[in-house]
C-alpha cells in the first residue's frame, strides 16, 4: 500500500484506513451520524441532507488527518494490514491494539 497520504498531507480514506479508524470516528463523529441518520429518516430525498452528509464527511476527515498527524506509524501499520488482509479485523489484531495505544479513543 502506498501511504495514507496524499501529497498535500490529506489522509486519503481507503476502505482500509476508514475500516482501520471506524471506532474513532464512530466515538468522535457521533452526533454528525446522528443527526444525519435522522435527517434521512424524516425526509428519504437525498438533497434535503447535504449539509448534514457534509458535516459528517468533514468530521471524519479531519478525525483521519489527526490520527494521521498523532500517530502516523501505528495508523500506517493497522491501514496497511487491513488492506493486505482484505479488511479482516481478526488477522491484524497485533496492529489494531498498538494503534489504539498510540491514539487511544476519546
Amino acid at each position: 500500500m502506498a501511504g495514507a497520504v496524499e501529497a498535500g498531507g490529506h489522509p486519503i480514506p481507503t476502505s482500509a484506513v476508514l475500516m482501520a479508524s471506524s471506532k474513532h470516528i464512530g466515538s468522535r463523529c457521533f452526533s454528525e451520524n446522528v443527526a444525519f441518520l435522522k435527517c434521512k429518516k424524516q425526509d428519504p430525498n437525498p438533497e434535503k441532507c447535504l449539509d448534514k452528509g457534509r458535516e459528517v464527511t468533514r468530521c471524519a476527515l479531519g478525525l483521519l488527518k489527526d490520527l494521521q498527524q498523532r500517530c502516523t506509524k501505528e495508523m500506517d501499520a493497522y491501514a496497511g494490514c487491513m488492506y493486505y488482509n482484505t479488511n479482516e479485523f481478526d488477522l491484524c489484531r497485533k496492529e489494531q491494539e498498538e494503534f489504539q495505544k498510540a491514539c487511544p479513543l476519546e
